[in-house]
């Protein structure tokens, strides 16, 4: 085995809570210091309910990590595997705590976001540091990994279900979405999101061989008078079906994993709202733990490592750089963070 420079690997998450009793202290966890409304935070508590008072995103990390574990052995790299969430157990604290107690004193970090913004890289800094400081003295140091918006193990392969999906569904017309977490616009004009979620549509639409797209947002909240990322999703499905529209794909590139996002705002609001139309929603699968974004995240780690004389990537602004440049995740500071949202829960 190769000699690292790193003595561990951690997989950085939002969280989200695992029974019911924990759906409510966990939104408050989000929310901390914020001032948010009971009711707002009850409104929203509701999604986690309609699924049994559980967010499916932990089982879908440690799938991930077990990938991970996986893929490092059949590669023959001696890298332990931990997992931290900002806002819910295991806390990013307690996985620090493990790991200086386990010995690692440097360590990669993965985040389970794909593209750059304060609420998708930043914070998860922010929290990171925040860690560190609370297990104090010997806690290891974290480097995160570089950006994979347009790596081709992660569009790849979502290219190749569009394609598919694309030609299985023979009746016209059709339309396709790609759906990602919306943000305030007053964030959106301070980071690369946009740009890194048009270029990753792009590309995937270019793989797939489609030339008609739409890149659309879910999930918003917050204020109603605070200008957000738009067209909402559940908008553009009925402008397309009253424009005769038959068949609607909608792909969430912006989403690693099919969370409580998903589930709802795709698979129960968007679902109901299709068959109320009468249109059919074909929802294609986030990457998940496809093996080429498993296989992707462990080049990541080699390419950190040195092993890796060229970087990848698809399209023409390349790779993205080991840190966050100033224009990456937040240019100047104090942006407004979302009333409440899940995340990624």
């Amino acid at each position: 085995m190769p000699s690292l420079p790193y003595d561990a690997l951690i997989v950085v998450s939002f969280g989200g809570p695992d029974k019911p009793d924990e759906v409510m202290p966990f939104l408050e966890n989000v929310t901390r210091g914020r001032g948010i409304p009971r009711q707002r935070l009850e409104s929203v508590a509701e999604h986690y309910y309609h699924f049994g008072g559980k967010s499916p995103i932990n089982e879908q990390n440690l799938a991930l990590i077990e990938a991970l574990r996986q893929e490092l052995a059949r590669q023959k790299l001696d890298m332990p595997v931990y997992f931290g969430n900002r806002n819910w157990h295991p806390m990013l604290a307690e996985a620090l705590g493990q790991m200086r107690a386990d010995g690692v004193r440097k360590a990669l970090a993965f985040f389970t976001s794909a593209f750059s913004s304060y609420s998708g890289c930043r914070q998860y800094h922010e929290d990171l540091a925040q860690a560190q400081a609370a297990v104090g003295e010997g806690a290891p140091q974290i480097d995160k990994l570089r950006n994979f918006y347009n790596h081709p193990g992660f569009l790849q392969p979502l290219a190749a279900q569009l394609k598919q999906t694309w030609q299985r569904v023979e009746d016209q017309p059709k339309a396709v979405l790609f759906t990602a977490h919306s943000i305030p616009q007053s964030m959106a004009d301070n980071c690369r999101y946009q740009d890194q979620l048009k270029e990753a549509c792009r590309l995937v639409a270019a793989e797939a061989q489609i030339d008609s797209y739409e890149l659309v947002y879910q999930s918003r909240s917050g204020s109603p008078h605070q200008p957000w990322l738009e067209p909402d999703v559940c908008d553009r499905i009925r402008q397309l079906a009253e424009a005769g529209t038959g068949h609607v794909l909608v792909s969430p590139i912006g989403f690693i994993s099919d969370h409580m996002e998903v589930l709802y705002d795709l698979d129960t609001e968007a679902l109901e709202l299709c068959q109320q139309l009468k249109i059919q929603l074909h929802r294609l699968p986030t990457i998940g733990t496809h093996p080429d974004f498993v296989s992707m995240i462990v080049e990541l780690i080699r390419e950190r490592c040195g092993l890796v004389s060229q970087p990848r990537s698809l399209g023409d602004q390349g790779p993205s750089q080991d840190t966050c440049s100033s224009n990456c995740c937040l240019i100047g500071v104090g942006p407004k963070r979302p009333a409440v949202s899940q995340a990624s829960a």
